[in-house]
């Protein structure tokens, strides 16, 4: 049996030469005729061999031969038997003049040549891998020498556990180019081929360290709603607005103006910045560039028969170099741009630390309310209607959310809510706003019973439209053994009628269940959407300018204009409340009116649950 890993046709072999020589009738071989057996012997080991691979071979060979870097390979003894094209180049002859050359030899001076028989005696004698000689000069037929480094490596033979030396070598110029251009492809966008943002924040921190007492402008801009060309266009169209938007921006900001220079990057995926630094930089300069760029931008390009135009917020900071760190200059421009979008984007805001401060407090807020909703720092605050007709009893609670902020207090959710939207956080409160109320409404319930108010909530519009509301709504209701009527959903135009149409859906769905639904108007345009799209709304109440006019001496085409009103609400079978209402006086007149209930200051502009207990408790006695 053959050993392990014995080629197959060998112990055949094997077994046939060694019983020829075992069986010799004691008579010794003369040496001639045993060195024919083990010839023969040799031929058939040989000729039973697999064959080579072919494809490797060649595959070796024009890897070989079309290599960039030089490389020679050489037989046992380190003399040369193949040189590739790259090696010829690079020593200025041809590759035939290289063969038979010791690889020591190529070297240019004793010195190396020594440094290379030492890097030989490693890789065939000690068994390294590979030995790198830095700093070789090679000879060079034309030029006389040159320096590089010298890579020696062993590639192993046709038979078991022979190696053979080699050498690679490059030229030292393609090096420095080659990493001359991993460095551009590292410090700059491919796609637009502007400088990126690692490029960017070390050219602000060079220009604030050498810039003196002189001004320095960071300008941030990004496109205002860039995500409609990419998902209307497709991202190949987007990828060539984005070019272009790259050349006009790099036409105003970049280079040098009378009195200063200019650096723009690219910062992120629709994001560039822009800084520029000079003796006789003013604020006055960066502004007229930015109104520039925005101007320009606004330029439709034609890609495929569309004109394409887009428009830009930007951020604009200026102030001495020797101010702040470049980290407090970028996060100052970025408060800036946030400014610029949340006043209506397509414009710029300039640095204002006052403002930046008050921002600052804000964000902070924004990024906290998570931890403050797990850790109770949210209640329920109450704004109680009562019966115009009997001010003593509670019609509804409308119920809203309070932040007891630990350090700045009483937190009204006109303070927060608008951070929760930048931070997802709005239906997480408002989760917990439908749980609390509806909790608050059964204990109610069980403790005066009929006498009880229904509870009235808003919930934010990311809630109003998740696909699970329905589901959530009913669940808290079942928790509670609430009957749907006891909630009342208040909404406005705005919000009932979204471009997708979702919140209708899922109040109308929440209507058929038995839920209240509660639209605020301010006028006839808006009560006249319950019969044009059949709204199933139930109560409907009066707000804004219509009710400030009546609060102290009404014109009278104001009465004229709420009666009209109260008129065509009742005709359409809903029961009509007010908010905003300031005095008994106000509330005497839009009684007499025919208003049924209102909420306001004339009551309790808001109440604790303590508050509104004993108000419900003192209707119910």
């Amino acid at each position: 049996m053959a050993e392990p890993g014995a080629a197959p046709g060998w112990a055949g072999v094997a077994r046939k030469y060694a019983a020829t020589l075992a069986d010799t009738n004691g008579v010794a071989l003369p040496t001639g005729e045993l060195e024919r057996l083990l010839l023969a012997f040799a031929d058939e080991v040989a000729d039973s061999l697999p064959p080579p691979d072919e494809g490797a071979l060649l595959r070796f060979a024009a890897l070989f031969g079309a290599a960039p870097i030089g490389i020679a390979l050489a037989d046992r003894s380190g003399v040369v038997v193949e040189a590739n094209a790259a090696l010829a180049k690079l020593l200025g002859g041809t590759a035939e003049s290289l063969v038979g050359r010791h690889l020591a030899e190529l070297a240019a001076t004793p010195q190396d040549t020594g440094r290379l028989r030492a890097g030989l005696a490693r890789i065939l004698e000690e068994g390294d891998d590979r030995r790198t000689v830095r700093g070789v000069h090679l000879d060079h037929r034309v030029d006389g020498g040159l320096i590089t480094n010298v890579t020696l490596a062993a590639v192993p033979g046709d038979t078991p556990g022979s190696r053979f030396p080699m050498l690679m070598a490059a030229d030292a110029d393609d090096l420095h180019l080659l990493g001359e251009r991993l460095l551009h492809q590292n410090l700059h966008d491919p796609l637009t081929g502007l400088p990126n943002t690692a490029a960017f924040t070390a050219r602000l921190e060079f220009s604030l360290a050498s810039a003196g007492e002189s001004e320095i402008a960071l300008i941030y801009l990004d496109l205002d709603g860039f995500r409609v060309i990419n998902d209307g266009l497709g991202t190949g169209v987007a990828d060539q607005v984005l070019k272009k938007v790259a050349r006009k921006l790099k036409a105003v900001f970049d280079g040098p103006h009378e009195g200063y220079e200019g650096y723009l990057a690219r910062l992120s995926g629709d994001g560039f910045g822009a800084v520029l630094r000079g003796p006789q930089l003013t604020q006055q300069h960066a502004v007229t560039l930015v109104d520039r760029a925005l101007l320009d931008l606004q330029e439709p390009e034609y890609l495929d028969g569309e004109g394409i135009g887009v428009s830009a917020s930007a951020g604009i900071v200026v102030r001495s170099a020797a101010g702040d760190g470049h980290i407090e200059m970028l996060r100052a421009a970025e408060l800036a741009l946030h400014r610029a979008k949340e006043a209506g984007k397509a414009q710029w805001m300039l640095f204002d630390p006052h403002q930046d401060a008050r921002d600052r407090g804000r964000y902070r807020l924004g990024a906290v309310i998570a931890g403050a909703l797990e850790n109770g720092e949210f209640s329920l605050i109450y704004q109680p209607t009562v019966k115009l007709a009997a001010q003593d009893q509670i019609a509804a609670v409308n119920a809203g959310l309070r932040w007891r902020h630990p350090e700045k207090g009483e937190l009204d959710s006109a303070e927060f809510y608008p951070l929760a939207q930048t931070t997802g956080m709005t239906v997480p409160l408002g989760r917990w706003l439908l749980a609390e109320s509806l909790a608050a409404t059964a204990r109610w319930r069980d403790r005066y019973g009929d006498a009880a108010p229904d509870v009235c909530i808003r919930l934010p519009k990311r809630l109003a439209i998740d696909p699970d509301l329905v589901m959530l709504v009913k669940e808290q209701l079942d928790r509670h053994a609430l009957p749907a009527r006891a909630l009342r959903l208040c909404t406005d135009r705005e919000s009932l009628f979204d471009e997708t149409g979702e919140v209708l859906d899922s109040f109308s769905v929440l209507a058929d269940l038995g839920a209240q639904l509660v639209l605020t108007i301010e006028g006839s345009s808006d009560l006249e959407l319950i019969p044009r799209f059949g709204l199933p709304v139930r109560h409907v109440i009066l707000s804004g300018a219509v009710i400030e006019a009546l609060a102290d001496e009404p014109a009278e085409a104001d009465v004229r204009h709420l009666g009209q009103l109260v008129v065509r609400a009742k005709e359409l079978g809903l029961r009509i409340g007010a908010e905003g209402v300031r005095t008994a006086r106000h509330a005497h007149r839009l009684r007499e009116l025919g208003v049924l209930a209102a909420r306001g200051s004339f009551v309790a502009d808001s109440a604790t649950g303590d508050e509104v207990d004993e108000m419900i408790e003192r209707h119910a006695r």
